[in-house]
C-alpha cells in the first residue's frame, strides 16, 4: 500500500505541466481493524442492506466445489458512504457503493469477471431508501482462501490526484515523467503508480501493458472505480499479493462494470 512521501500536486505539475490533462482524482483508503455498523464505511464490515432484498448467492463453477452447488453467499468487501468520500465517482442518484465478492476462486467466470478471482457484485443505491436493514445475513458454505474473507475495518481517506502508468502517456512525456520519479520519494514510483485500497484515480500497470477495456453495452472507455489491494490489516490477498481492480462505464453506471485481477 502506498503511504506517501509524495510531492504535492501542484510541485509534480509544476515539474511536468504535460501531465495535467490527465489528471484524476481519487481517494487511498487506510484501514485500520475495527467494529464498523452497517451506518459506517468499511472495508469487510457489515452492509446496510434492505432486509427485503435478497442476499448474493454464487452458484458459479469454484475451485472447492466444481458444480457451484448448492449457492454460497457472498461477503462485503467494501462499503463507502459518499458523506465520508466525496468525488466524481458518485452518479447523482446514489450515495452508498457497496462490494461483494464469492469468496472462492472461479477458473471460468463470466466475461465481465477475473479468471482465478473471486466473482465480484457491485451495488450502488441511496442510503435513505433503506428503511429497514438486514441484521443477519447469511454466511458463505464455503471458502477456497482465507485471504477472500476481509477482517472487519473502518478506514481515514486520503484524497489525491493521480495520474496515469507511464506507459499510458504520449511517448514524449516519459522521459521526463521517468526523471522525475527517479529523483522522487523513496526510490519507488509515488507519483503513477498509487496503489493500495482505491476510490477513483488511474490503475497501475506495472506487471503487464495497460489494457483498455471497453463497455460491453455502449463501446466507451471504461475508467477506474474501485481497487482492492492486498494487504496485512485487512488480511486480504488475490492473485500474487495483488489488485482486483472494479472498472465502470462512464457513461452509465448502470452499464455492465468490468473486473481485472493484477
Amino acid at each position: 500500500m502506498t503511504h506517501l512521501p509524495r510531492p504535492s500536486t501542484e510541485a509534480i505539475l509544476d515539474a511536468l505541466p504535460g501531465l495535467a490533462p490527465f489528471a484524476r482524482e481519487a481517494v487511498v483508503l487506510h484501514p485500520e481493524r475495527g467494529e464498523p455498523s452497517p451506518r459506517d464505511s468499511s472495508i469487510g464490515g457489515p452492509l446496510l442492506w434492505p432486509s427485503d432484498e435478497p442476499w448474493p448467492l454464487c452458484s458459479l463453477p469454484d475451485e472447492t466445489n466444481p458444480e457451484g452447488l448448492p449457492a454460497t453467499a457472498m461477503v462485503p468487501v467494501a462499503q463507502i458512504f459518499e458523506r465520508d468520500v466525496p468525488g466524481p465517482w458518485w452518479p447523482a442518484d446514489t450515495d452508498l457503493l457497496q462490494v461483494l465478492w464469492c469468496p472462492n476462486e472461479h477458473w471460468d467466470p463470466p466475461a465481465q469477471q477475473a479468471d482465478v478471482s473471486p466473482v465480484v457484485e457491485v451495488r450502488r443505491r441511496r442510503a435513505a431508501d433503506v428503511d429497514s436493514c438486514l441484521v443477519a445475513p447469511p454466511s458463505p458454505s464455503r471458502h477456497s482462501e482465507d485471504g477472500y474473507l476481509p477482517q472487519a475495518c473502518t478506514f481515514t481517506g486520503e484524497p489525491l490526484t493521480d495520474f496515469p502508468f507511464r506507459e499510458e502517456l504520449p511517448p514524449e512525456l516519459r522521459p521526463a515523467l521517468e526523471e522525475l520519479v527517479r529523483t522522487t520519494g523513496d526510490g519507488g514510483d509515488v507519483i503513477t503508480r498509487v496503489a493500495g485500497w482505491k476510490l477513483g484515480g488511474w490503475p497501475t500497470w506495472h506487471l503487464t501493458h495497460p489494457m483498455v477495456l471497453r463497455c460491453r453495452t455502449c463501446d466507451t472507455e471504461m475508467t477506474l472505480l474501485f481497487t482492492v489491494a492486498s494487504d496485512a490489516v485487512t488480511e486480504v490477498i488475490v492473485g500474487r499479493w495483488g489488485d482486483l481492480r472494479i472498472f465502470a462505464c462512464p457513461v452509465d453506471h448502470r452499464h455492465p462494470f468490468e473486473v481485472d485481477l493484477h
